[in-house]
């Protein structure tokens, strides 16, 4: 990825400084937000080398390298790079319902990296993917690395595992067309070798599906589908092999055996009850829950030809799932920032935000859901989800205090990925 100064950030003629190397860059702005305390940095300074973070302080205390790129923003605010534990990069919310259904595995590529980028201009560095046809999110995530297109860092999961029939199957189509997903599977050992399978060709995380969900058709959204032993099996296989594992789980019982599973986080919980949340916390199992793309779906979801039965499980979950997400909150549930993007349209990620402190969260706790959280989840809390010397340099920065404002986070004037500067406010 071609680092490239946009023509909006001022460059400034700075001292020299003890700290040099030949491509460093010298990053400056107004207020930086400190993500694990709250507090508000003012006139902070950074330098980048290699795409990390190596020196960082206040302007006045720390000069800019000799030679170093200057980027100032200002009067802007800093925060490290917005992460999304929940992401459906190869569907689109627009359109027909069932116009992804025909997408070939190269098609589906396409529009993950059209979403890809979207996501990335939104300010989200990071992703988990948790589901894609074809292997086509990880075939994106691997253009990304080598630097082909733009986009965020991916976890991708490939196939989501789940039993013949349900949710993650492919339901649609009469029994002649023989249609069925690649991640269908029955059994503690066949689930075990879709786990395998899927690291065979990428996967870098893994997702289960424990429950019934709501797009899916002929599943109730509440009723358990894996058993204990295929949901142990998985685990079992995954963390073998160093992946982390969600589990797509709506309904109390599914939500429960897969915490006792082991499993690392669980998508959804939307009928969480007061059991489920202490053996979450029990367990350290982190919620992920999409508390906004319903106000999407149920104002959209009918003119996207969303199906009648999709809708009514939408109008069922919505509501109850908002009063286990306040419930989880107050409880002290490790929570992630998750939003189901696909389900709504993709750049949108950040609207979430408001709503997690609707429903109960600080700014700061939702904040942190979206960075040093999620890079506890993915095992990455020592290289990314928050400006720290050693960090990656994914840096993102808004008009305001998202303390006060957070919705000042719907509209990122600047991103940079990897020491990358990827989006200025003439960058759109």
């Amino acid at each position: 990825m071609l680092k490239t100064l946009i023509a909006s950030v001022a460059v400034l003629v700075v001292g020299a400084s003890a700290i040099a190397a030949e491509g460093d860059t010298y990053l400056t702005a107004g207020s930086m937000l400190d993500i694990e305390t709250g507090a508000i940095v003012e006139s902070p300074a950074l330098v980048i080398r290699d795409g990390r973070i190596v020196a960082l302080g206040t302007q006045g205390s720390l000069d800019a390298p000799d030679g170093a790129e200057i980027v100032d923003l200002a009067d802007a605010t800093l925060l490290p790079g917005l992460m999304d534990m929940h992401v459906h990069l190869s569907g689109d919310a627009g359109g027909n319902f069932f116009a992804g259904l025909s997408y070939s595995a190269p098609r589906q590529a396409i529009v993950a990296a059209k979403n890809a980028r979207k996501t990335l201009m939104a300010g989200f560095t990071t992703v988990r993917d948790v589901g894609a046809g074809g292997y086509s999110v990880i075939a994106v995530r691997d253009g990304i690395d080598a630097g082909d297109i733009i986009g965020p860092r991916i976890f991708a999961v490939g196939h989501a595992i789940g039993i013949t029939g349900g949710h993650c199957d492919n339901n649609f189509f009469p029994p002649e067309i023989q249609a069925k997903s690649g991640g269908a599977a029955d059994g503690p050992w066949a689930i075990r070798a879709k786990v395998r399978e899927q690291i065979k060709y990428g996967a870098n995380a893994i997702k289960v599906c424990a429950t019934g969900g709501v797009f899916s058709k002929g599943t109730k959204v509440g009723v358990q589908q894996l058993t204990l032993e295929e949901l142990k099996a998985a685990v079992e296989e995954a963390h073998l092999r160093g992946l982390t594992v969600a589990a797509h789980a709506h309904g109390g019982d599914g939500i429960k055996a897969a915490i006792v599973a082991g499993v690392d986080s669980i998508e959804h919980a939307s009928f969480a009850d007061a059991e489920a949340i202490n053996l979450a916390k029990e367990f350290g199992t982190y919620f992920s829950m999409d508390i906004y793309n319903t106000e999407y779906t149920l104002a959209f979801g009918e003119a996207n030809g969303v199906p009648e039965e999709n809708m009514n499980k939408e109008r069922l979950v919505s509501k109850v799932q908002r009063a286990a997400f306040t419930q989880a909150a107050a409880s002290g549930v490790k929570m992630v920032f998750g939003s189901d993007a696909a389900i709504y349209p993709h750049g949108d990620n950040a609207k979430q935000l408001s709503r997690m402190v609707q429903f109960g969260m600080t700014p700061l706790q939702a904040l942190q859901a979206a960075t040093i959280n999620a890079a506890s989840l993915m095992k990455m809390e020592n290289d990314i989800g928050a400006l720290k010397e050693g960090f990656a340099a994914d840096i993102i920065a808004v008009k305001g205090n998202p303390l006060e404002d957070i919705t000042v986070l719907e509209t990122v004037d600047f991103v940079m990925m990897g020491g990358a500067v990827v989006k200025s406010v003439t960058n759109n």
